[in-house]
């Protein structure tokens, strides 16, 4: 099985006709997503080619569900009208929104994010600034290359895009149910905690993979959930041992204050929960295939 996505999931394009929509929709169709159609208010009714697939734009998320039953968004569009893309998929009850998009202000994703909650949480919003979700063989929404690794029975959840790839790649003698890229923003709609449920409900996830990074609490919480809840193996990596206090590294979120959000604090949280917590990607890789064996 996949979590969030599946091989019939259908997916919709927010920005299908932008620079970074026109580049990944296309990869996205090589490996195996159903892409029904593109939106762009200002293009609706018209069609897009991708390698023998022409796939329409409609004006709206409401009028492409209604055309071609999708249930699944990744959103292209840039910073400034990112917030508009979210609400706007937010609001016509779609399952699954995928904000790729870099550069969100904050104030823009918690406004998208309150709005979900305030509508009964119908969307289930991954991102911003993440990578997407890939269950490979089945569905990949968003960057995920998806020639790295196969299907198999682990489940990763990482906030970082590159190190998503790389546990990928190291992993992929035993293949993947599920990638999540949650992204590493300060406000973000599926958690840890999130991922690590549904794994856990997952029948043909056999152990997970944690990747987090400096900056925040999240990873924190998230030990206090496996302790709590979590049965299956939890092998973990935490990015940013040697990030200078007070300095942002990469993610808007990647920010260490005093003692608060340290990689050092997320391990031995971890740890302490029964997580096995890799120095580098490559040694988490090799502990994750010592817990299964």
């Amino acid at each position: 099985m996949a979590i969030f996505l599946n091989e019939n999931s259908k997916v919709i394009v927010q920005g299908m006709t932008g620079s970074e929509g026109m580049k990944h929709t296309p990869r996205m169709l090589r490996a195996g997503t159903t892409v029904v159609g593109g939106v762009n208010p200002r293009k609706a009714g018209q069609k897009v080619d991708f390698d023998g697939s022409s796939l329409p734009v409609f004006g709206t998320v409401a009028d492409a569900m209604a055309e071609t039953g999708a249930d699944t968004t990744v959103i292209f569009v840039p910073p400034a009208f990112a917030k508009s893309a979210m609400l706007e998929a937010i609001d016509a009850g779609i399952g699954l929104a995928v904000v790729i998009t870099e550069g969100i202000p904050v104030h823009d994703s918690a406004t998208a994010w309150a709005h979900a909650v305030a509508t009964g949480n119908k969307t289930r919003v991954i991102g911003p600034n993440c990578p997407g979700i890939a269950s490979p063989g089945k569905s990949n929404a968003g960057i995920i290359p998806a020639d790295i690794t196969g299907p198999g029975s682990i489940g990763l959840v990482s906030k970082s895009g590159t190190l998503t790839y790389q546990m990928m790649y190291e992993l992929r003698d035993i293949g993947f149910s599920t990638a999540v890229g949650i992204g590493g923003d300060p406000v973000i709609g599926t958690t840890h905690i999130d991922a690590l449920q549904a794994f856990e409900d997952d029948p043909e996830t056999s152990a997970i993979v944690m990747i987090g990074e400096i900056g925040g609490d999240a990873e924190e919480r998230a030990a206090a959930y496996i302790k709590e809840h979590i049965t299956k193996p939890v092998v973990g990596y935490v990015a940013g041992f040697t990030a200078p206090e007070g300095k942002t590294m990469g993610h808007a979120g990647a920010i260490v204050s005093g003692s608060s959000g340290t990689a050092q604090a997320k391990k031995d949280a971890l740890e302490a929960a029964g997580v096995t917590v890799g120095k580098t990607p490559s040694e988490t890789a090799r502990l994750l295939r010592d817990r299964v064996k």
